[in-house]
Order: structure tokens, then sequence, then C-alpha cells
């Protein structure tokens, strides 16, 4: 006699999906957390070391952002084609293999073509987990957004402080480097539980550079992306010419460097608590109007920095901060996600890091011309602008959406 068996592949799909959800999650906090220990404060000390001048430096604390930027579209649109779990097994190899190799670094030219290389280990992470989360979440997908940027973001607060604890304790930078292999050898075990989040489909079978042609063709002419990602790059050149210069900023009007360092801790942390919260937010107001409101805040917020240096306000205008960034981060991912080809997510998470890690680069060289020809303060003042006429954008968009959907003619 046959047993019946009620289980049906949908039902399996189902019950791997949170699995998946904690393996990535667990994943990227490991890798994120090792990688940002290798970031700040150890890679510029360790650089000064080996005999880097300041400009050289900066290069070289900048240059795996670069890598970044030029590759993400790509590895989005090869993960599309041969699935997420594998290219997250190579990233997680990066993250692992290279932070062995600091230790045979003798000159500042060897770690800048390491820094490079270990730029791959993001550039793979960044499109890929994205793509990962956004085909397993069927429902609430800006909250599980949220939800996996939360873990993300404590990678970034976890990993420095763990830098600086052991450099305290003199352990030398090239013993902390292979302490980061280490602990990042651990993702290997989430990693390792991971099914596909979704069989892959017929693009597949294209050929490769057919594929390549056709998933650029739907990044670049699917409308959210752009928007997205320009939105993510304009909020990422506001925020990055703030954390460049608001610590010279504050030297200049009696802010204390302590306060400018909780500023920035406090909204860091409002940012990483409320995510999932903000994600939330999106999915019941709709991604538009987060991304509106989040990025209104903080175009309001900005210029406040510069009318008082008491320590109240300025700890309001990071909470907001915070808050707007929860608003805007999970949603911006999440409208491309619901608006490009299913076959090409990986390549929408790929031109969307590309603009963000564009923002992130061009941050502080378009603060620091504003400084020289217009100061400081008119600086804060421009960007606050800048994040507001992003906001009218978006919210005139959205309110074109809506009417056009509720049009009896649409």
């Amino acid at each position: 006699m046959h047993q019946l068996n009620f289980r049906t592949p949908t039902l399996d799909i189902a019950m791997k999906r949170p699995l998946n959800f904690i393996s990535i999650t667990g994943a990227d906090f490991i890798v994120r957390s090792a990688y940002q220990m290798g970031k700040t404060p150890l890679l510029p000390i360790f650089a000064m070391a080996l005999g880097a001048t300041d400009a050289f430096l900066g290069f070289i604390v900048s240059v795996s952002t670069l890598t970044g930027m030029v590759l993400k579209p790509g590895i989005g649109i090869l993960s599309d084609r041969w699935g997420r779990r594998w290219w997250l097994i190579v990233g997680t190899a990066f993250f692992a293999g290279m932070p062995f190799l600091y230790r045979f670094v003798d000159t500042p030219a060897q770690l800048f073509g390491i820094r490079i290389i270990h730029g791959l280990a993001t550039a793979i992470y960044g499109p890929v987990t994205l793509a990962f989360v956004a085909e397993g979440a069927k429902e609430r997908l800006a909250e599980n957004l949220g939800w996996f940027g939360m873990a993300r973001s404590a990678g970034y607060i976890v990993g420095p402080a763990a830098a600086g604890w052991l450099l305290a304790a003199e352990v030398s930078p090239v013993s902390v480097f292979t302490i980061i292999g280490l602990f990042s050898c651990l993702a290997f075990v989430p990693i390792l539980l991971l099914s596909e989040p979704a069989p892959r489909t017929k693009a597949a079978n294209l050929p490769i550079r057919q594929q390549l042609v056709h998933a650029l063709k739907s990044g670049t002419h699917t409308l959210s992306v752009w928007l997205s990602g320009g939105l993510e790059a304009t909020v990422f050149i506001a925020l990055y010419a703030v954390k460049a210069f608001l610590p010279i900023y504050g030297l200049s009007t009696g802010i204390s460097v302590a306060l400018v360092g909780t500023f920035f801790s406090v909204q860091e942390g409002v940012h990483t608590v409320l995510k999932p919260a903000g994600g939330r937010a999106g999915d019941r107001l709709g991604y538009f109007w987060a991304i509106c409101i989040g990025m209104a805040l903080m175009g309001i917020a900005l210029p406040l920095i510069t009318l008082t240096n008491r320590v109240l306000v300025l700890m309001t205008v990071a909470v907001v901060i915070g808050v707007a960034q929860a608003l805007v981060f999970p949603a911006t991912v999440a409208l491309v996600s619901t608006q490009i080809s299913a076959l090409h997510i990986g390549a929408g998470m790929g031109l969307i890091g590309t603009l963000k890690n564009a923002g992130k680069v061009a941050g502080p060289i378009l603060g620091g011309f504003l400084i020289r020809w217009i100061d400081f303060s008119p600086m804060f003042w421009s960007m606050g602008l800048l994040l507001l006429l992003g906001a009218g954008i978006v919210g005139c968009w959205g309110q074109r959406r809506q009417t056009h959907i509720h049009s009896p003619h649409a």
C-alpha cells in the first residue's frame, strides 16, 4: 500500500525560506563584521606603518569601494545565470582567504593591490545577498530587507570596535588580519546550509554574451533602477560628505570630537535598530512614500547641524537622520526587486550597488569642493537642499504613478 505524501514542492520551498533567511543574515553579519575590523581603524594604521603617504593612504582605503562600483552589475548578472549559492561560496572564500595574505605585504603598493582583490568579496556579497533575500521573500519584502540590513549594519558597529580593542591590547596589525581571516571562516557554516531561493529560469539557457546584453538592457531600461539607485547615491553623497567633514567642522566651531563621535554612533545605532520598522512602513505606505519621507527628514535635519552646538539638538538631529535612513534604504531595494524582471534581479541589485558606491566616492569630493568654494555651513545647507530636491522628485513620481493606477483609462 502506497503511503500518501502531502508535501509539495511549494511547501518544501516555503519551509526552506526561514532557514535560508537566517543563514544568509548570519553569514553576512560574520563577514561584514570581520571586513570592517580590517578597514577601520586597522587599515590606515597598517598603511602608515608601511610608509604610505596621506594621499596614497586615501587611495588604499577607498579602492575596494571602486572595485565594487565596477564589478557589481556583472556579478549580479552572473548570479542570475548560475545561481546565488555558488557565488556566495566564492565570496565567502575571498572574505576568509584574503586576510591571511596581509602578512606578506611589505610596501604600500602591495597593500593597494591586495585591497583591489579583497574588494571582490564585497562586490560579490553586495548584489548577490540582496537578490537572494528578495527572491526568498514573497511578502513583507521591505521588512525582510530591513531585518537583513539590520544585521549588516551591526557588523559596521561591531567590527571597528573589535579591531580597536585588539589594537589597544597591543596585538600587531598583521595578527589582527589573521584573526579576521579565522573569524571569516565561520561564515562557511551558514553559507553551506543555503539552498537556492528560486529555481533558475530560462535565462540560464541563453548564451552568456546574449544574457549579459539582455540583462543590462533590462536593468538600464527599468526606470525604478535608475530612480532607486540615483536616490541612494544622492543620500550617500550627503551622508559621506557629513562623515568626512563634520569632525573638521566640529573642531572649527568648538564641538568636541567626542560629541562628533557620539553623533555618528547614535545615527548609525538608530538606523540599525529601526531598519525592520522602516521596511514595514515601506510595505504599508508604499515604497515611493517611504523614500520621499525619509529623504525629506534628512534634508531638513542636515542644515540644523550648523545652527547650534548644543548636545540635545545635535543628538536629536542624529536620531532623525537615523530614522530617515531606516525608511529609505529598505524601500529603494524593495522597489527595484518588484519592478525589474524576475530573470534579472541580480543585475538590478548590481546596478543600484554601483550607483550607491558612486555616491560614497563622490560625497567627500563634492563636499570638499563646496567647502573650498562656499565654506562649511553652506555645504551642509546645500546637501540638505539636494536631499529635499530628491524627495520632491520621488514624491511627484509616486503621486503620478498612483494617479495613473487609479485612472479609469489606465
